[in-house]
């Protein structure tokens, strides 16, 4: 069995250390950061966020090493620069200034064309899209491969995201939902599962939304997993972004066994299961709002289950790809560990509960991003 590569690419907001609240000093964090970490530590949409990205690996202890790093590195420019790298989907306090967005010509270029998602009517950046997630890529696959194994894998993405939910809290509010990042996200175009398309319809698609100017350019397309414009894989983008280490960790290989146990039935050219459009998209609301914390659904099936037994489930199914990698008996371990104390959400929600105040879970979340 051929053991893909796997790759890691963590968006963070980035709060001052005194109001918790996000700032715009990306700039200076980036230049203090760029010496050591060159290229993997990038802009993001809005001047409060960040990007980290690891090369790619096949080794679980790899990628954990080199994220551990990579955070670390941006949590000492971040504190020259008075702030901190936070970890959540959606930033648990408003901004107290108005956002800014990147100055580069592309991001100039998203702002002016999207302006109704970016900016408000006043031309202020909305508080609400500054959302942070976590992808992850394995390969090395062409375009094709990558396509039909995004198919395959459909059905396993929303508990992919049930587990990765992150995002409890905006704007001072318990929003009643595991990952609102997922519902703020979904405002953008192309947000979504995957469209079922072979090469040739996935190239001639991309090139009608971008000629009709609904997507800016192919880098837009936002679906749950794509094939990457540039580097050789498949991305998987459903998942927020993670503070606790092993939580990230344990998506990347997970995301990676699954593609792995898949690939040989997308290379014997098997199809992949049907799935009614509306089922799917129920799927993904249903582990946005309640994460592994109540029903989620089987959309193979079509019939509502314990999302606990669906992380279950896909534990069992991702095995063969788990095993030949050797990652097996971690991902059960931290697996079982999630399950007895709770995943982002209700590890959130439990800091509140304590302490009462939403600076204590900013805090937590910031201690977990640069300290694991």
């Amino acid at each position: 069995m051929k053991i893909l590569t796997m790759g890691v690419e963590e968006e963070f907001v980035l709060v001052d250390r005194v109001t918790r609240a996000p700032v715009n000093r990306a700039p200076e964090v980036i230049r203090g950061a760029t010496g050591e970490l060159g290229g993997q530590v990038q802009t993001e949409l809005f001047n409060a966020q960040i990007e980290i990205c690891t090369g790619p690996t096949g080794s679980r202890d790899d990628l954990r090493n080199e994220l551990l790093w990579l955070r670390r590195v941006v949590g000492a420019a971040a504190r020259d620069a008075r702030c901190a790298p936070v970890a959540c989907g959606t930033p648990v306090l408003p901004p107290e200034e108005p956002l800014t967005v990147t100055d580069t010509e592309r991001y100039r270029l998203m702002a002016r064309r999207f302006s109704h998602l970016i900016t408000r009517e006043d031309g202020i950046p909305r508080d609400d899209g500054l959302v942070c997630g976590c992808h992850v890529h394995v390969g090395t696959l062409d375009r094709e491969q990558a396509l039909a194994l995004a198919m395959h894998m459909r059905p396993w993405l929303p508990v992919v995201q049930a587990l990765a939910g992150n995002s409890p809290y905006a704007h001072r509010q318990d929003t009643g939902y595991e990952s609102w990042r997922a519902v703020e996200h979904a405002r953008w175009p192309t947000v979504g599962p995957t469209p079922v398309l072979d090469e040739t319809q996935y190239l001639a698609h991309v090139a009608r939304l971008v000629r009709d100017g609904t997507l800016l350019d192919d880098r837009m397309v936002y679906w749950h997993a794509r094939p990457s414009e540039h580097v050789p894989t498949l991305e998987v983008r459903v998942a927020d972004v993670n503070a606790e280490l092993d939580t990230v960790v344990l998506l990347a290989i997970l995301v990676r066994g699954l593609a792995t146990t898949l690939l040989p039935r997308v290379d014997a050219g098997e199809q992949p299961p049907r799935i009614p459009g509306p089922r799917l998209l129920r799927a993904h609301r249903l582990a946005a709002e309640h994460g592994m914390r109540g029903i989620g659904l089987d959309p193979v099936a079509g019939r509502e289950r314990p999302a606990v037994e669906l992380v279950d489930a896909l534990l069992d199914f991702a095995e063969p790809g788990l095993e030949g990698a050797g990652d097996t008996d971690w991902a059960r371990a931290r697996w079982t560990r999630i399950r007895a104390e709770g995943g982002g959400a209700s590890r959130q929600r439990a800091v509140f509960r304590r302490h009462g105040r939403y600076k204590a879970v900013v805090d937590a979340l910031a201690a977990a991003t640069v300290g694991s």
